[in-house]
């Protein structure tokens, strides 16, 4: 093994390749997150099911029958569910990386690694408990379709990898905005649960995407980058939704801005992470 000493290098350049060098390490902590999440735990991985269940049948009672607010023809369950699934990836993905740095501490203040790996697991450990969600979800799905209820799903199904590549690009982006400005402001850990609260509730999850007609507020709705991910994976199972291309491509745009300004900003403030925990 060799190692390789160079002068400090300009901080808009990451180093790919010793992150890639220490992929080992990257297994080690997503199976470390996984081991410990379920750990002294009766149900296990269930909770994973769970939560999106109990999630799904508050949303039914309140949202379907109490408020009677629309669902575009889609039975309440499959139309909450579809949302919530891929809502908790965004949100799991970005909570991960926001309290990443912090949580880990301890092992910054010993040992030298590539800072990015510990948000980068957050990515896969939130994609094991999707696999868990979506399951769910399929089951749900096929329960209605094969009851008769008026699904049309479309090629658009086949964007569902893509849709959920961009909700784990999306929430690691926003996480290393937060992860690296929770060092030094450590409000925004408190004020997060609160803001991805009201941050649901600004996406089309318990209503659908058609009933904001307004144009200002239809622009503000679309500039959400998770409007165009829910729609469009709604919309490709069961043809109803609001598939709008434009707000799909300022979606794209607003996703790879986040990203690539949340490297940018985090591997300029990874140098004195050490000095300010």
């Amino acid at each position: 093994m060799r190692t390789v000493i160079k002068a400090n290098q300009p901080w808009w350049r990451i180093n790919w390749r010793e992150i890639w060098e220490y992929r080992d390490l990257l297994f080690l902590l997503v199976k470390r997150d996984l081991t410990a999440i379920y750990k002294q735990t009766i149900l296990g991985p269930l909770w994973f099911v769970i939560q999106p269940l109990l999630t799904t049948i508050v949303f039914t009672i309140i949202f379907g029958n109490v408020a009677q607010i629309p669902t575009d023809g889609i039975p309440h369950f499959v139309f909450y569910l579809s949302g919530t699934v891929l809502w908790n990836y965004f949100q799991g993905v970005l909570n991960h990386g926001a309290g990443s740095l912090v949580a880990n501490s301890n092992v910054l203040n010993k040992v030298y690694f590539p800072r990015l790996i510990i948000p980068l697991s957050g990515v896969i450990v939130n994609f094991a408990h999707l696999a868990l969600n979506f399951i769910l979800f399929l089951g749900f799905y096929f329960w209605f379709f094969f009851r008769g209820s008026a699904f049309e799903p479309n090629l658009w199904i086949l964007a569902l990898p893509v849709l959920v590549f961009q909700c784990g690009l999306m929430g690691l982006g926003y996480g290393l905005w937060i992860s690296a400005l929770t060092i030094k402001y450590r409000d925004l850990g408190f004020a997060l649960p609160f803001i991805t609260q009201l941050w649901m509730y600004a996406t089309p999850i318990v209503y659908p995407a058609s009933l904001v007609v307004r144009p200002l507020m239809k622009l503000l709705l679309w500039l959400n980058p998770m409007t165009a991910v829910v729609e469009f994976s709604r919309y490709g199972f069961t043809g109803q939704g609001t598939p709008n291309l434009m707000g799909y491509a300022l979606s794209w745009g607003v996703t790879l801005v986040v990203l690539v300004s949340g490297l940018l900003i985090f591997n300029k403030l990874q140098r004195t992470f050490v000095d300010t925990i």
